[in-house]
């Protein structure tokens, strides 16, 4: 049996459009969406290298 509700990360290589198409692929909708930055430390500061997006998916009732 499958979990009701899980997150779906949009990975490196693929536009939020293909996260969400691989969401329904999977029998999930989106139902909720956060963002968090990634940072890198360079010479003993964080530097932001890009935005880490996930989509909370409810499993959709058939």
């Amino acid at each position: 049996m499958s979990k009701k509700t899980i997150w779906f990360e949009v990975q490196e290589h693929e536009t939020v459009e293909d996260c969400l198409n691989r969401m329904k692929q999977e029998g999930y909708m989106a139902v909720g969406r956060k963002e968090e930055p990634l940072f890198e430390e360079i010479n003993g500061k964080p530097i932001p290298v890009r935005q880490i997006i996930k989509f909370k998916g409810n499993k959709i009732e058939k």
